[in-house]
Parts: C-alpha cells; sequence; structure tokens
C-alpha cells in the first residue's frame, strides 16, 4: 500500500484525526490518487483565431514598390506629361495602406483568374478573401486591441476554410492547386473534438513514462542477455557433446547429430567475431 493509501485509510477511520485537520472528501481523493511520478505537464498556449498560425497562411503581404502609381491612376494619360513631384504624389508613396493592400489583391487575383473578366469564380474568391485576410491580419498586429477588427477577421478565416473544404470535396486538384499558389496551409476540422485538459494530458504523459519506462528495462534486459550469449552457446555445445557421447556409449539412438554441434560452433565464432569488428 502507497504512503498516500495509507495515510488516507489512517485519516478515514479516525474521526478526531480528520476534524482536527479540517480534511474533506475531495482533498482526501486528491491526495490519494496523486501522482508519486516526476511527470510535469504545461499547459499549452493558446494561438489566437487571427494569427497566420491557426488560419493557415504562410506568406503575408508582400513589400511593394512604392515608386508606382495607383490603381486608379495608371492609366491617367495626364500623368505622363505631369510634373516629377505630381507624379510622385499619385505613388504609392503618398498612397494610404487601404490602396496598398488593394493592389496587393489585384495582383494576386490576375495570377489566379480564368480569364481577364473572371471576378466570380470560386478560386479568384478564395483568393481577394486571402488578400484581405493578411492585410487585416497585418492590422491586428499593430493594433491587437481592435476587436471589430477581430470578429470580422475570424469570421472571414472560418467563410474561406469552409469554402475549401468544399473546393477540396469537389475538385482536390484545383484545391492543391490553389493552396499552393496562395501559399496556404489547409487544416481541416477534427472529427471529434475535446478540450485539453490537465486530467486527459497526464493520462497520456503517464501512458507514455510507462511504456518509456518498459522499453528501457526491455532494452536493459536484452543487453544482459546479449552479454550471457556466448557463455550460453558455449555451454549449450558442451551440453550436445555430452549427450551425443553418452547416447554412442549407451546404445541408444542418437538424437543429437554433429552437424547441429558445429552449426552452433559456427554461431558461436560468428558471434565472437562481429563482437571484435564492433570494438575495433
Amino acid at each position: 500500500m502507497s504512503a498516500a493509501r495509507l495515510i488516507l485509510k489512517n485519516v478515514t477511520e479516525n474521526p478526531l484525526l480528520r476534524s482536527n485537520l479540517n480534511i474533506n472528501n475531495t482533498s482526501l481523493r486528491q491526495y490519494a490518487f496523486k501522482s508519486d511520478l516526476k511527470i510535469k505537464w504545461v499547459r499549452p498556449e493558446k494561438i489566437p483565431c487571427y494569427k497566420p498560425e491557426k488560419s493557415g497562411d504562410l506568406a503575408g503581404v508582400p513589400k511593394l514598390d512604392k515608386s508606382q502609381y495607383q490603381l486608379d491612376f495608371r492609366n491617367s494619360k495626364e500623368l505622363e506629361t505631369a510634373n516629377e513631384h505630381v507624379k510622385k504624389l499619385f505613388s504609392l508613396e503618398f498612397a494610404p495602406k487601404s490602396e496598398v493592400n488593394r493592389l496587393y489583391r489585384k495582383d494576386l487575383c490576375d495570377s489566379i483568374k480564368r480569364h481577364e473578366y473572371d471576378m466570380g469564380s470560386i478560386e479568384v474568391k478564395l483568393t481577394k478573401w486571402t488578400g484581405i485576410i493578411r492585410a487585416w491580419q497585418e492590422a491586428m498586429e499593430r493594433f491587437p486591441r481592435n476587436r471589430i477588427l477581430k470578429v470580422h477577421l475570424k469570421e472571414l478565416i472560418d467563410k474561406r476554410k469552409k469554402h475549401l473544404k468544399y473546393l477540396r470535396r469537389w475538385d482536390y486538384r484545383k484545391f492543391e492547386w490553389l493552396i499552393e499558389k496562395l501559399d496556404i496551409v489547409y487544416k481541416p476540422p477534427p472529427n471529434e473534438f475535446h478540450w485539453i485538459t490537465r486530467k486527459d494530458s497526464l493520462r497520456k504523459l503517464t501512458n507514455t513514462y510507462c511504456e518509456d519506462t518498459r522499453n528501457e528495462k526491455l532494452a536493459a534486459f536484452r543487453a544482459v542477455l546479449e552479454a550471457e550469449q556466448p557463455a550460453f552457446l558455449e555451454e549449450k555445445i558442451r551440453t550436445l557433446q555430452f549427450i551425443r557421447d553418452e547416447q554412442q556409449d549407451c546404445g541408444a539412438d542418437v538424437t543429437v547429430s554433429q552437424e547441429e554441434i558445429d552449426g552452433v560452433k559456427k554461431q558461436l565464432a560468428d558471434l565472437l567475431e562481429s563482437r571484435k569488428e564492433e570494438e575495433d
């Protein structure tokens, strides 16, 4: 009986001691069944839902060339003959962040869409949402207390994940091509969701600890047997030779052949030679 169970039995059978220590049933059970193993469990760090590690985005918004014009003024003929300072005012250098993100989304969609006027296909929609998600993730890194943006970002990530699930089901080749093109890691939801609890985690850690202890003991026992193997083979050779000689002297049927004894000798010689090579 363990020390904890012995204390539990003594305290339970002695009401006076129990009342003096002011111990209830719950604390007694917790103390009695507390593991003595040196297992420490640390709760895993919770990753926010808007983080790229959670959404699966491996890339963010790249740094664009700030010398190019804004999207609305790219085809302006007046800017072709304008002053250099005027051209600079209409470049991305003096544009708000929304214009930079808008240009990034357009370039990203242009690399995905099927034709020039494609604006409604599933891959273009997913690409547009990806551009918005990455821009909002960058904004959340600068303003982590923006709860409204956090809610919108989480809803858009869930919406994209739902459509990726549909695309994966109905057109797997296009799904693989799209996530490779957008640099996304798709993480399907688990079949059975369960909360991370200390009890379940300690149970798994205890099973792992017991399995490792079992393997260590088996490995140590195997090492002992391998160390005793040459002596065992020598004893086996002597025993087989003794049995063969006694059967021959008594005129009985010989059940041990010389080939069997020679095979054991060869096994012993090979074992000693292999160990000598390992030592060298």
